[in-house]
Parts: structure tokens; C-alpha cells; sequence
């Protein structure tokens, strides 16, 4: 997972071991100390700076004013990170960072800072995948995990399924094949009007709806219709939530015209309780898909006799109210141990890179000062 890692002496996963994690991927500051106790990471403090504020007004993220205010926070960021994690002496063993994916100017902030403060401090730099990370995010503060391990990331950039040997081994299983889950969220509110950051908006707005109010096209991907090459007629796990973005474009703006048809019908008003329902129903159509490809992972995995013990998820939209409520769900039909992270570590934080880059440390792996930012991750077609 490494990015030209450096060899160390292989360290055993001890108690008392410290590390520093910074995360600026996108547009969110975040430090965190975060000490390996009990077989699991224990975080010390958990420091997130947001820039909602800075781009509300253009209802998404803009890169280079994510960038700058990155430059104007982390310092302060980190300090509050060590004053809270009250050390009192005791020594921080390595740096980590997000190096990829993400906004390169962004990446480029934090790793800067991760660098500066492992070569001050004489200690390694661990470059951490943002990805893998969101999937160590529910072993925060958490008992230790069984392995093999089903991972889950849904958030506003990603929506990809792993098979997990531990935090250091992962095969890719699925992935979106165009809007992640959480973009997906977004964009459904700004159709709705419901404002930014749009996924807990439509979330909220969702609550006093009717999910059964409109129904949405179910996408059945197969090999032949995502696979460059591939003739399989067997269905893959990936996702798809453009066809149900059109849809609701549609159903708040109506079907264009075409030539030589009859004209279409207008779309219905939209009054408050559509809006409701239709956030409703897009929120629940987009659910069941990420369902629905857990479920048939599932029954893959158990026919090859490599049935999972855990769930991991991770990512912003895995504090959508109604996807927890269904994980929670799938745990319980399927008898298998799902670790959601607390909402405070829905969101990009750097208590899970400090977390996975204490596996790595444990491994003896660390990344020289040349470590470069990635807008891409590494990890199969992320």
C-alpha cells in the first residue's frame, strides 16, 4: 500500500506506540494522535477543522481556496492535536499522512507539513491511503476485529468493495462505475434546492418523506457492459447512481421534448412534501443498490468457502441514517460483525490515517522524504 516504502526493523503492535496523523485531501484540516492500546487503536485527541463556511456559496469544493486555507490552519491544527493529546513527555514514533487520493493542492499542504515535523522530530513518515483508511475508522476506540473482512467505503468521492485480508491486504471487489454515493447525495439536494453540504441535508429532508413515492432505475451491471474486453454476462459488484440522478432530474424538471413524439407531461409541483418524498425515495433507491451488492458478496464469498467474519464500513455517507440502520440490518441477518465508525469519524479525520499507519509501523514499512501526493489511490481502480 506503500508509495517507495523504505524498510525499518518490523516492529511488534506494543502498547504505548504514538502516532501523529495528518489528513488535507480535500476540505478538511484534521491532526490526530492516536496511540496503539489493548490490540486496537485508542485516539489521544481528534482535531478537524472544516471549510464549509468557505465554499457553501458555491455549493461544492473549490481546489485552490481548499488549498489555502489548508496552508492558513495546519499548524494550529497540529498544535491543538499534541496539546490535547497531553503527552506529558511521552514520544510520538512516526508521522502519518494522506497522501492519496484527493485534491493534489490540498495533499500537497499536508504532506509538506507531515515531512517537516518527521525530519524535526527524527522519526518515519508513513505515506497512508485515504481510502483504506476510512476503512480502519469504526476500529477506533473499538475492540479488536476478525479477519477476513468485507470493506465498504461510501463517501462523496468513493464507493468501492473490498475483500480484506487485514488493513494491509485488500482486493477490490466493485467500485462505482461513474457518481459516487455521496456525490450522488449532493447533487439530488441541489435538484431539491436543500442547500450544502447536500448528503445530511437530504438525509434530514428524507425523514418526513415518502420512500415509495417514486421509483428508480435498479442498474444490473454485468461484465460485458463495464469490463473493457470482458463477454461475462454474469453480474458484477459494482455500483451505478447516474441513471438515478437523470431520473430525479427528470421528476423535478420533466422529460425533454422530442421531435416527432407527443409532448411529455409536465413534471408534478414541487411542494414541500414532494420534495420530501422524492429525497426519500432517491435516498432509499441508492441504499438498496449498496444493499443489494453487499448481499450478493456475500453469497459469492460464502460459495468459495471465504465467507467474512467482519464488515467494515467507512466514509461521509456511513452516517446516512438510513444506511446504518440497514448495515445494521445485514450484521444481524448474516451473523456477521459489523463496525461501523462513530459519526465523528464518518467524515475525512486523521485519526484513522495515525490508525492504519500503526499496522504498517508494525510491518516495518515508512516512506522516504520524497514521498509524493497522489490525486489517484493505488488501490486496484480507485
Amino acid at each position: 500500500m506503500s508509495h517507495s516504502p523504505q524498510s525499518i526493523p518490523a516492529h511488534q503492535a506494543t502498547d504505548g506506540t504514538l502516532i501523529l496523523g495528518i489528513e488535507t485531501s480535500c476540505d478538511e484540516t484534521a491532526a490526530s494522535i492516536v496511540e496503539w492500546r489493548d490490540g486496537a487503536p485508542r485516539v489521544l485527541s481528534n482535531v478537524v477543522s472544516t471549510q464549509h463556511e468557505i465554499h457553501a456559496r458555491y455549493a461544492g469544493v473549490v481546489p485552490e481556496l481548499a488549498s489555502r486555507a489548508h496552508l492558513e490552519r495546519i499548524v494550529p491544527v497540529v498544535r491543538e492535536a499534541l496539546r490535547s493529546a497531553e503527552l506529558a513527555g511521552r514520544h510520538i514514533s512516526a508521522v502519518a499522512v494522506g497522501n492519496r487520493p484527493g485534491l493534489i493542492g490540498s495533499l500537497l499542504v499536508g504532506n509538506a507539513a507531515a515531512k517537516a515535523y518527521a525530519w524535526s522530530l527524527g522519526i518515519p513518515v508513513i505515506g497512508i491511503d485515504h481510502i483504506a483508511a476510512h476503512l480502519v475508522a469504526g476500529l477506533l476506540d473499538a475492540p479488536p476485529v476478525g479477519w477476513p473482512a468485507l470493506g465498504l467505503v461510501a463517501s462523496g468521492g468513493h464507493t468501492h468493495l473490498f475483500r480484506m485480508n487485514d488493513p494491509r491486504s485488500m482486493t477490490l471487489l466493485g467500485r462505482t462505475i461513474d457518481d459516487a454515493i455521496g456525490e450522488a447525495f449532493d447533487k439530488a439536494a441541489t435538484l431539491l434546492s436543500l442547500g450544502y453540504p447536500g448528503g445530511p441535508l437530504l438525509d434530514e429532508r428524507s425523514s418526513s418523506g415518502d420512500a415509495t413515492a417514486m421509483r428508480f432505475p435498479t442498474p444490473r451491471l454485468t461484465g460485458r457492459s463495464v469490463r473493457e474486453g470482458s463477454q461475462s454476462s454474469e453480474r458484477t459488484l459494482d455500483f451505478s447512481f447516474s441513471g438515478m440522478k437523470t431520473a430525479l432530474l427528470y421528476a423535478v424538471r420533466g422529460v425533454p421534448p422530442v421531435a416527432n413524439r407527443p409532448a411529455p407531461r409536465p413534471p408534478l409541483p414541487l411542494t414541500e412534501q414532494r420534495v420530501s418524498d422524492l429525497a426519500a425515495s432517491f435516498q432509499s433507491a441508492a441504499v438498496n443498490q449498496v444493499m443489494d451488492v453487499l448481499n450478493r458478496a456475500m453469497e459469492r464469498l460464502e460459495a468459495q468457502n471465504d465467507r467474512p467474519v467482519t464488515l467494515l464500513v467507512g466514509g461521509g455517507v456511513t452516517a446516512n441514517r438510513h444506511l446504518r440502520a440497514q448495515l445494521e440490518m445485514f450484521g444481524t441477518q448474516h451473523g456477521i460483525d459489523v463496525r461501523l465508525p462513530a459519526q465523528k469519524y464518518c467524515v475525512d479525520n486523521a485519526a484513522m490515517i495515525a490508525a492504519l499507519a500503526h499496522w504498517r509501523y508494525a510491518a516495518g514499512e515508512h516512506d522516504h522524504l520524497r514521498l509524493a501526493p497522489r490525486s489517484h489511490s493505488l488501490l486496484g481502480r480507485c
